[in-house]
């Protein structure tokens, strides 16, 4: 069974991967990041380098698009991971049209026993309008049933807006305030 589980939600640019990153930085435990993003482009390439740059050396960055419950299952105990981010990770199961329910399942099952501690970064998109076009509206759906098992999964939910954290399920870590 997972020892920590820890959501991070957040609106884009809201400052979530930072709150994240703190979560994880100060523990006596092996660092893992799991980066979903593909770097496809020259901008994505350079983000990529300034975000390991800025995690530093004591990082273990592992980039993966769409096997993230492969990689969290060969977690150990001792480790940390940080998951950044399941939103991406989602996109790039529906662009690739892979059923989300099924990855969705995966996903939450190797974290429920994963022995390493999991922080899990997210975008929340229930607070916008409704999207004009059916794959966006599948996409907004299927976020929010994410974010809802992830939640409910999560011994701590954290909302981040403007760089602020407030605790939403569980208590804020110290230092977060």
């Amino acid at each position: 069974m997972c020892a920590n589980m820890t959501v991070v939600l957040g609106g884009a640019s809201s400052g979530k991967s930072d709150i994240a990153e703190k979560l994880c930085v100060n523990r006596m435990l092996q660092k893992v990041y799991l980066a979903s993003a593909e770097c496809l482009d020259q901008e994505m390439r350079t983000k990529a380098a300034q975000h390991r740059t800025k995690r530093g050396a004591d990082w273990c960055t592992i980039e993966e698009p769409l096997e993230a419950a492969r990689v969290i299952s060969d977690r150990k105990a001792g480790e940390i991971l940080l998951f950044d981010c399941a939103t991406m990770w989602l996109t790039n199961h529906l662009l690739a049209d892979h059923d989300l329910s099924r990855e969705t399942d995966a996903l939450l099952d190797a974290i429920k026993s994963s022995p390493a501690e999991v922080v899990i970064v997210s975008n929340e998109t229930g607070l916008g309008v409704v999207p004009e076009n059916a794959l966006a509206r599948r996409f907004r759906i299927s976020q929010g049933d994410l974010n809802r098992r992830l939640a409910a999964q999560a011994d701590t939910v954290i909302g981040v807006m403007a760089g602020l954290p407030f605790a939403l399920k569980g208590n804020l870590p110290a230092g977060l305030s």
